[in-house]
């Protein structure tokens, strides 16, 4: 029996940053963009507000760029306020590094295709697919998925019931396969 599984984003991450007003490390951002033109020159920022105190914040997504360097579908995407691109720019190591942050999906996705249908004596591949880069551990999504306890998948990961050719510990963020075997 083989079964697809399907990590979904349900909204966008917690930005893990220091607020400059409250001390609080945590920032919601509702995929809202600021275009800033200075003559010829552009600033994007993404902005969030503080979970806390409700501080606003800026993003840096471009800075000081010539408007004629930006392809014109991605400035539609920014004035429109995509949450979709705010996504995708909040994955982006490059904008985390720039503006040193981290992102914080716990609660942010959902499991789709799972069910704790297990059958009695017949094996099981499971073949995960994420739709976003959503660090998740590969345990946990096993155990929601099957609706099992955390300690029972790491008992048949221990007895060897749980393959795959991926390492099951730890995080993962890109698609796999297992067997769970009965």
């Amino acid at each position: 029996m083989s079964k697809n599984w399907v990590v979904a984003p349900t909204c966008l991450p917690i930005v893990l940053r220091r607020c400059h007003r409250c001390a609080s490390g945590r920032f919601r951002t509702g995929g809202k963009f600021r275009v800033n033109a200075h003559h010829k020159l552009l600033d994007v920022w993404l902005l969030a507000r503080c979970t806390a105190c409700g501080d606003t914040t800026k993003i840096t997504v471009l800075e000081r760029v010539n408007v004629r360097s930006v392809r014109p579908d991605l400035l539609d995407l920014l004035h429109a306020n995509d949450p979709a691109l705010a996504a995708e720019l909040l994955q982006d190591p490059a904008v985390r590094r720039r503006n040193r942050l981290a992102v914080d999906w716990d609660g942010a996705w959902r499991l789709d295709g799972s069910g704790p249908d297990r059958p009695e004596g017949e094996a099981i591949e499971v073949a995960v697919r994420f739709a976003a880069r959503i660090p998740v551990r590969p345990v946990r999504l096993i155990a929601e998925g099957f609706g099992l306890p955390r300690a029972e998948v790491e008992r048949l990961l221990a007895l060897g019931k749980l393959v795959s050719t991926v390492r099951l510990s730890g995080k993962l963020s890109h698609d796999f396969t297992f067997l769970l075997k009965h």
